[in-house]
């Protein structure tokens, strides 16, 4: 098969699954298109369906597996058996069954993996103060993921038809893990209003429409996934994590803070 074009498909709140998408095309040497699932209007968007390009389709992992919200723009995706690429974005901690989970969702739609791989990327929850996997996917981080994209290509050139593509395994478990956590109070970030300057960055960068700015900033708590999205893209740090997040980020920081490598399946 001849890659000819990409279309890298993400849900990215913080951007690190963007970016690692991004790399793993560059790899191809081939021009890609964006699918962006991240924004609030992709839950009812069309999509054209996949044909004969490759796909690269990149997830984050929130508690071992790929997170509902994201799970559910998926499903408006469909494929004619679609060579894709499959990667995974994690916090340094674990991505347990996110990789299968991707690969079962992927080949419901009709896409035919490849490829799988699992990066890192800097925890939603990670601070300057209380860093976890800070900065990444960093250079190296991205370099290797280009070379990765440059291995798929070379794989698929010798593979004449995707019907031929040979079938796929990842780590993982079905049933796969329980991914509801109830943490038993607000996780929704909060507004410092005496430095917020309401200049609406939060709202835009929140993947489900959560934030409303008028007079104050107002966070629906039900909508609110947790990703902190809001708080990352704060140029006055005024949208703060909630003290049970503190906790969590400060658990994160302690226990899962050691350099991790990325792993690719070919």
């Amino acid at each position: 098969m001849d890659v000819k074009s990409v279309k890298i498909v993400y849900f990215s709140p913080t951007e690190t699954s963007r970016k690692i998408a991004e790399a793993v095309a560059r790899g191809t040497g081939v021009p890609f298109e964006h699918v962006d699932l991240t924004r609030p209007e992709a839950r009812t968007r069309e999509f054209e369906v996949f044909g004969p390009e490759l796909a690269v389709i990149s997830m984050p992992v929130w508690a071992g597996r790929v997170p509902a919200e994201a799970v559910t723009r998926l499903r408006r995706l469909k494929a004619d058996d679609t060579p894709a690429v499959l990667t995974v974005v994690y916090g340094n901690r674990a991505y347990e069954d996110a990789l299968l989970e991707l690969s079962d969702l992927a080949l419901e739609a009709g896409f035919k993996p490849v490829a799988g791989g699992a990066f890192i990327g800097e925890h939603s929850y990670s601070t300057s103060e209380k860093p976890t996997a800070h900065g990444r996917p960093d250079s190296s981080d991205l370099e290797e993921a280009e070379e990765f994209g440059a291995r798929v290509k070379e794989k698929l050139a010798d593979i004449g038809d995707p019907q031929d593509i040979p079938s796929m395994e990842f780590p993982g478990n079905r049933p796969y893990r329980d991914g509801n956590w109830d943490p038993g109070e607000r996780m929704d970030p909060t507004t410092e209003e005496e430095i917020c300057i309401k200049c609406g960055r939060c709202a835009e960068a929140c993947p489900t429409a959560a934030i409303t700015i008028e007079d104050v900033v107002s966070t629906e708590e039900e909508a609110c996934i947790w990703c902190c999205a809001c708080v990352k893209s704060c140029p006055m740090d005024a949208r703060v994590m909630r003290p049970h997040t503190y906790k969590l980020t400060e658990w994160l920081h302690t226990n899962h803070s050691g350099w991790k490598e990325p792993e690719t399946y070919l």
